[in-house]
């Protein structure tokens, strides 16, 4: 008796689909299948060519988006806003949303060589590559909801070899909307880049309003003939203006970003008329500069047959420009990393080579004193201005400082320990380090409580200990056992820096047998969003995995964040490539009593990484904290509770759990979260014959918050 009523009830449903589409539009089929009225979007149709889609943007106000189903028409019919019982007032009409896709070639030798694929040093700009525009090539409508969230595809897409669908998601009290060309390619080996917009061949808005790479307050008027260029500005946003609001473009904050080795701020964004494969029509949006820093420019994986999500951000706001440009800004807290109580916030691996810079300066302006133009650094105030307390540096990031003689290295070491000292305050640590990638296979950090003098390349006959004059106490090493040795007596740590890929590819694989490696004194690795894929709804898979796999090997080893570029300026767009560590700490150490406190913390698992959007500031499984452990007795039912918050809508959480052969995932679904909010999360988990446990949290733009395992006894 059961199966007749489903499929009594599946065809009742299609019954209703087509009834639907055949007496309210005449030509385009809708699908509402599988929409919920309950998800707190509204979809109808307004006429026989009109969708019409309204929704709380905020308590008071609604937002309406008209989409155009008749042929060569603008996508978007309309967006408006509406306080309270007040008319509807138009922002826009006839916008289309443009998008043109580079498709170029993957380096297959470089891609059969990496780990997993996973590749950094590559150049698709430097092999033949083409730009297509993206063609809505068919309107039809296939509505869909889940939580607070409904979704409209709207039609069919084109370009090069890829195909699929353009769809915008609308979030319950959110100004926010989501664009994507969601599309996939049969052709393997693909590397890409999108840029993106909103255009018309009529606008109807006055100005366009931005911010430069410096904050300063941008204003254009409309001009229908001005020649497309690109912009630096801040907040990677531009907002369009009109006598009744506003509304603002950008990309998610993290993911929409290729992997550089420099954060320079590279003109994120466009506006004008003509630009690249967009149409006819005068429009402004993001975009991705094909060159980069000039170095290694990977653009982003495109696996065949998976779905590329090509996204954008569109925010409506009653406001002028300005107030929809700080509307923007809050989902990044101002760019800005929040201060939580009894947490401190710590960033690792910047080559700012501030050390040879200094030294440089003093021998060309002859001065042993601090040389012109360095006595208050940029770097140092973009830091603060980002919310970053705590900065471990990666100095001497150069071929040459291996092979360094003793006087020179000690006399570097000696500069970096003082403008460390000097540049460091009551409300900023900046604390000496180095990635030296000696004696023990790839690359690595270094990281010391306290100024440690040691030279990188000991010779037989000599000692692996002595005091010199000026310096005091001086290591020197020739091997993986004096490096071991010398932090044990220092009680430093060690980790891989972007393991698995770049200069890692084999590491920490290939040495997780060493005595160096499984002592405490081998933190683990560093995570980065690196390399980019845009068919994922997370990042920094890559470490994310290696942690499950340190911890299924047998040691407990942690997972920190690390930013590696080169350089920091105050104009930079940091934020884009930098994660953040909340370390469990009271206070900033001062310098001059040492820093051991930050060393404990990141030893004992005591913090948790966030691009900055979604934060954990309380997180427990049966009671415990990240890196603490849990009683056998106890590892069987247990509760995980968490304390979120977040600026974007989320889109779930997980478990993972492992038992030293495989893994286990719990999957939490938090598409009932709106935007900014805070909730307790209770999880009941399953650790029975579990040895570690740990949780991640991501949102609808990519951006994502992991704790570091609990342990299983």
């Amino acid at each position: 008796m059961n199966p007749p009523r489903i499929i009594v009830l599946a065809a009742a449903l299609m019954l209703l689909v087509i009834d639907f589409s055949s007496t309210a539009t005449g030509q385009i089929a809708i699908d509402l299948t599988d929409y919920r009225k309950d998800s707190g979007i509204t979809v109808r149709t307004k006429d026989a060519s009109t969708l019409e889609i309204t929704w709380l943007t905020s308590k008071r106000i609604q937002g309406e988006m008209l989409i155009d189903l008749r042929p060569d028409e603008p996508v978007i019919q309309s967006l408006s806003l509406k306080e309270g019982r007040q008319s509807a007032k138009i922002l826009a009409t006839r916008l289309d949303p443009v998008t043109s896709l580079t498709i170029g070639q993957r380096d297959k030798k470089a891609f059969d060589e990496s780990f997993r694929g996973m590749v950094f040093f590559e150049n698709p700009r430097q092999k033949p590559y083409e730009t297509f525009q993206v063609k809505l090539t068919q309107k039809k409508v296939r509505v869909s909801s889940q939580g607070s969230r409904t979704t409209v595809s709207v039609g069919e897409v084109s370009a090069g070899s890829f195909s699929g669908h353009l769809q915008f998601t609308f979030n319950r009290n959110s100004p926010l909307i989501h664009a994507e060309a969601v599309m996939s390619t049969k052709e393997e080996l693909r590397a890409i880049l999108y840029d993106t917009g909103l255009s018309s061949t009529a606008p109807d808005w006055n100005n366009l309003v931005w911010l430069d790479a410096l904050g300063n307050p941008k204003r254009m008027k409309v001009v229908t003939n001005l020649a497309a260029r690109p912009l630096a500005v801040k907040f990677r946003a531009i907002a369009a203006e009109s006598e009744s609001g506003a509304f603002a473009v950008f990309p998610a904050p993290h993911q929409y970003f290729y992997p550089l080795d420099f954060a320079d701020n590279f003109q994120f964004t466009w506006i004008g008329s003509g630009y690249s494969k967009m149409p006819a029509g005068f429009g402004f949006g993001i975009r991705q500069p094909p060159d980069g820093d000039k170095r290694w420019v990977p653009w982003f994986d495109a696996p065949a047959n998976r779905e590329h999500h090509l996204g954008v951000f569109y925010l409506l706001s009653p406001g002028n420009g300005e107030a929809a440009l700080a509307e923007v800004a809050r989902y990044t807290h101002e760019d800005r990393f929040k201060k939580l109580p009894a947490h401190r916030t710590f960033s690792s691996h910047y080559h700012i080579e501030h050390t040879v810079d200094f030294l440089n300066r003093q021998k060309e302006q002859k001065t042993d004193s601090i040389p012109r133009g360095l006595e208050a650094p940029g770097f140092v105030s973009k830091f603060k201005d980002t919310g970053v307390e705590i900065v471990h540096l990666g100095e001497f990031h150069h071929g040459w400082t291996p092979g360094q003689k003793t006087p020179d290295r000690l006399k570097m070491l000696k500069v970096m320990h003082e403008e460390c000292a000097r540049l460091s305050d009551d409300e900023f640590l900046l604390l000496p380090g180095e990635e030296p990638n000696v004696h023990l296979g790839g690359h690595w950090m270094s990281f010391f409580p306290n100024p440690v003098y040691w030279v990188l390349n000991r010779a037989a006959s000599e000692p692996f200990e002595e005091t010199i004059e000026g310096y005091g106490k001086v290591y020197h090493v020739g091997s993986s056992e004096d490096i071991l040795n010398l932090m044990k007596k220092e009680n430093g740590l060690m980790w891989t820096a972007h393991a698995r890929i770049k200069g890692s590819i084999k590491f920490p694989d290939g040495y997780r047998d060493q005595p160096f490696y499984k002592s405490d004194n081998f933190l683990g690795a560093a995570w980065k969003a690196m390399p980019a894929d845009l068919s994922r709804p997370t990042l920094g898979w890559r470490v994310l995995d290696l942690l499950d796999d340190m911890n299924q090997w047998g040691q407990r080893k942690q997972v920190l964040g690390e930013v590696d570029v080169f350089q920091v300026h105050p104009d930079y767009e940091l934020y884009a490539p930098m994660n953040i560590n909340y370390l469990r700490l009271d206070a900033i150490p001062k310098f001059a009593d040492g820093w051991q406190p930050v060393l404990d913390a990141l030893r004992g698992g005591e913090f948790f990484t966030t691009t900055g959007e979604i934060l954990i500031p309380k997180f427990t499984i049966a009671g415990k904290q990240s890196g603490e452990t849990i009683p056998a007795s106890k590892g069987g039912k247990a509760v995980l509770e968490a304390q979120l918050e977040w600026t974007f809508p989320l889109a779930f959480a997980e478990v993972i759990s492992g038992d030293g052969k495989s893994i286990r995932r719990q999957r939490v679904d938090l598409t009932d979260t709106e935007s900014f909010g805070p909730r307790k999360v209770r999880v009941p988990v399953d650790l029975s014959n579990q040895k570690w446990v740990r949780f991640e949290v991501w949102d609808i733009a990519a951006n994502g918050a992991f704790t570091q395992p609990v342990w299983i006894q």
